[in-house]
């Protein structure tokens, strides 16, 4: 299982980066749960980053608006992202979302066929209005995405395990191997959380809160990477 961590600046990166990260996710916490950085983050931390690290780069939580999606994506394609994630936050229908997947995959695979499409739902999904994430594989199956992903919308200390449950999450990640897509999964998750997690064989965890001491909007210490890596790294 690969740790991805969230930094939302280049000394964030780089305690990301110490700490063992096997992916370093470039994110705006004060934009919400997948909140867009600026291009200018996204490139200096992919220059500071080793090659061999994958830069991931979030680009919002979006409702209906797939020419913006799309135009945002691109912007961090070319910013140097190598993962580029979206998040179906107002998209209420499949149809709606299909839309979404499509133009966004246009986009980013139009640049550069090796950079990844990730594709995100909200475990909270009620409480915003918006696509199951257990729809995400039937959704993208049809489009040239890489990851689906599973996060929480609200960031209000809930994790995606108090609105999911781990038969739910193994079925997810299941049906997303099957043809061929990777699993992340994220959403407020601490210690306990990602010790049920482990064992459903998901691809990539993804943590900001629990390595910042429990305070999103804190900073992320070396020492808590650390600690998770060990935790994931079996």
């Amino acid at each position: 299982m690969k740790l991805l961590v969230s930094p939302k600046n280049i000394d964030e990166a780089d305690a990301s980066v110490r700490g063992g990260a096997d992916i370093v996710d470039v994110k705006n916490p004060k934009e919400g749960s997948l909140g867009a950085n600026f291009p200018w983050v996204i490139k200096s931390i992919r220059e500071m980053v080793p090659e061999d690290i994958p830069v991931s780069a979030a680009i919002g939580d979006f409702n209906f608006k797939p020419g913006t999606a799309s135009l945002a994506a691109l912007g961090a394609a070319v910013s140097g992202a190598d993962y580029i994630k979206t998040g179906l936050y107002g998209v209420k229908t499949e149809e709606e979302a299909k839309e979404m997947v499509s133009k966004i995959s246009e986009s980013i695979k139009g640049y550069d066929p090796n950079k990844k499409v990730v594709i995100a739902g909200y475990s909270d999904c009620h409480r915003i209005n918006s696509v199951s994430p257990l729809m995400l594989p039937d959704i993208c199956k049809d489009y040239d995405v890489d990851v689906v992903m599973v996060d929480t919308g609200v960031k209000d200390g809930r994790s995606t395990l108090e609105f999911l449950s781990e038969e739910e999450i193994k079925g997810f990640i299941d049906s997303a191997h099957k043809i061929g897509l990777d699993v992340a999964l994220a959403g407020s998750l601490n210690i306990d959380d990602i010790k049920k997690i482990i064992p459903l064989n998901a691809d990539i965890i993804g943590v900001r809160g629990v390595v910042c001491g429990g305070d999103r909007s804190s900073s992320i210490r070396e020492e808590l990477v650390k600690e998770i890596k060990e935790l994931v790294t079996v």
